[in-house]
């Protein structure tokens, strides 16, 4: 199976070393490009990708709200591309349904990794990472945390897991601190995504923190 990639920059000298490394893999195929947010967006709903690697500081679109609307119209997963690993911008691309992000200085190896990694329908950023990079912004914001009528559906069980989702704990460490099977861990997180409508673990360490459910240390 060929995975089918968008690469989003405004610098066309980054665009097109992306795109080479990209398209000299057998199973990779870039099959557009963009040079600002309304051009990826456009480029995302006639092509219909597996993956778009997305750049946040772009012109007439920013990256954040091309993925809003990427994310909200097609099932095309988002990576994120930045200059910083704890950018301000990297989590409001998060908040709006990026899967993850890639810094512009990794290796060739790593991107084309993290590629196939996100279009295998896995986040590429570890729950720990996320979740330092998101109580780092919030503590920036001071912002009080708004409820999440969303949370109302889950049972008094997912949102433990939940709680520990966001706090970084892989399936196997909730299922020693809760005491049961990992497979019932990965049942409850399949469940919880679904009802919340999330795609992935990171989206939902987004929910946890901005709705309160679990506070920035510190």
């Amino acid at each position: 199976m060929t995975l089918r990639v968008v690469v989003a920059d405004d610098q066309d000298l980054v665009r097109g070393g992306l795109c080479m490394i990209l398209g000299s893999q057998p199973d990779i195929a870039v099959v557009g490009e963009a040079s600002d947010g309304r051009q990826a967006v456009h480029t995302t709903m006639t092509e219909m990708p597996d993956v778009v690697l997305m750049d946040v500081r772009m012109p007439v679109m920013d990256g954040i709200a091309a993925t809003r609307e990427i994310c909200a119209a097609t099932p095309a997963r988002v990576l994120v591309l930045t200059t910083f690993d704890l950018d301000e911008y990297v989590y409001d691309a998060l908040q709006a349904g990026a899967s993850g992000f890639l810094l512009k200085d990794m290796h060739r190896t790593a991107l084309v990794s993290a590629v196939r990694t996100v279009a295998a329908g896995t986040s590429l950023l570890a729950p720990a990472v996320t979740r330092r990079l998101i109580a780092d912004v919030l503590r920036q914001r001071s912002a009080p945390a708004a409820p999440d009528r969303r949370l109302d559906a889950l049972t008094p069980r997912e949102r433990d897991i939940l709680r520990e989702v966001a706090r970084g704990q892989s399936n196997a460490e909730i299922a020693a601190a809760l005491f049961v099977t990992e497979h019932t861990v990965k049942t409850h997180v399949s469940n919880l995504l679904a009802k919340l409508g999330l795609r992935d673990r990171v989206q939902a360490v987004v929910l946890a923190y901005e709705s309160g459910l679990v506070r920035p240390a510190g």
